[in-house]
């Protein structure tokens, strides 16, 4: 070799044996195809079907954000219509106001599908729906009185949670400023309104890690809002949405996890209100950890039925990185239920190969069964 050149590369081949094959990776996780109970006989007796939504006014919430999160409710009920008529079933829609019940009265509908979240822009008063179609003995889909008094009341749901053996995080029921934020909860804290859904009140900045910063955010919430908050230990590990639909014969249980694009506050990864208006803040996929699945599986089936829940509805959960534990931070009974596949209901639901029309449909056959 010549002074100044370079060594030639040795390139080493391994002997393959012929009959040798090449290792497969892991197959990633895919559920068992999820088969609803749809009663086609039964579907045709269907007359009438009502959507019931939200009739909103701005002024008659606190902020813009507390608006927007309830006034996208009369195009998710126009959504449904249609999906309803392209099926071939006859339907309407009804605001939720004064002339709610008259107007259901004089229509006489087979089965309503109540998308209400709020009566004259408060959550609680949502009650008032189920009760009425109560007393005209007018079937419709999604929690009845209770278990929407304890859907909108997380300090009452946490506390079931908890007789029921379901983990949830510390938190700390506070109905006035100025209530002094216990220091035992541990840290960090996300501070969250007791009442109301969509991420409302939790910014990119949710999160706070010290408690006198979780103060300020107790205070400033109840100051603008004018209800209670909860302050709640932060959970920080993967976000798993699960869905629970009773299709009449078995509740089905979906999850997935949340993949966030990026951290929301440049440390953590969590849902603000802000990101609904993100589609690529974040993704779904298949939670594949098996013991974790059928942990969450049990857990989402007691909440539910413990609830009061009924039909179908949402679980948020935060699983804890050094125990394993999923830990449920939120239930909602009435989830946003529609077409859009930016609903976390719909978007689970079909990464599970599963339609809004297999939804809807099933959902109704099991009223219309009923039907003499």
């Amino acid at each position: 070799m010549q002074q100044g050149e370079k060594p030639e590369k040795i390139i080493v081949v391994e002997k393959v044996e012929k009959d040798e094959k090449p290792e497969k990776p892991p197959e990633k996780y895919k559920p068992a195809k999820i088969d609803l109970q749809v009663d086609k006989e039964a579907l045709k007796k269907i007359k009438l079907v009502v959507v019931a939504y939200s009739h909103v006014e701005r002024e008659w919430f606190p902020t813009q954000d507390a608006y927007e999160a309830e006034v996208e409710v009369e195009d998710r009920a126009s959504q449904v219509l249609e999906q309803l008529k392209r099926l071939g079933i006859n339907a309407k829609g009804h605001p939720g106001n004064q002339y709610f019940l008259t107007n259901l009265l004089v229509d006489q509908p087979n089965i309503v599908i109540n998308l209400v979240d709020t009566l004259k822009g408060k959550d609680r008063l949502q009650t008032s729906v189920p009760a009425a179609l109560e007393l005209s003995n007018i079937p419709y889909t999604g929690a009845g009185m209770e278990g929407l008094v304890i859907g909108n009341n997380r300090n009452l749901t946490k506390r079931l949670l908890l007789a029921y053996d379901i983990p949830t995080p510390a938190f700390q029921y506070i109905r006035r400023a100025g209530t002094q934020v216990q220091e035992d909860l541990g840290l960090p804290l996300i501070v969250k309104l007791n009442e109301s859904g969509g991420s409302v009140g939790i910014d990119e900045h949710a999160v706070k890690e010290s408690v006198k910063e979780a103060q300020k955010k107790v205070d400033d919430m109840i100051s603008t809002y004018k209800i209670p908050v909860i302050a709640e230990k932060f959970i920080d590990g993967p976000e798993i949405t699960v869905i629970v639909f009773d299709d009449g014969q078995k509740n089905q249980v979906m999850m997935a996890q949340k993949i966030f694009r990026k951290k929301t506050d440049g440390k953590y990864y969590f849902t603000s209100f802000a990101s609904y208006d993100d589609e690529r803040s974040y993704r779904y996929k298949f939670v594949e950890d098996e013991i974790l699945r059928n942990k969450i599986e049990k857990l989402a089936i007691r909440a539910f039925n413990g609830l009061s829940h009924k039909d179908y509805a949402k679980f948020d959960i935060r699983v804890d990185f050094s125990t394993n534990t999923p830990y449920f931070t939120d239930s909602n009974p009435n989830t946003a239920f529609g077409p859009d596949k930016g609903l976390p209901f719909t978007e689970v639901a079909l990464l599970h190969e599963l339609s809004f029309d297999d939804i809807l449909l099933s959902l109704l056959s099991k009223y219309a069964k009923e039907i003499k």
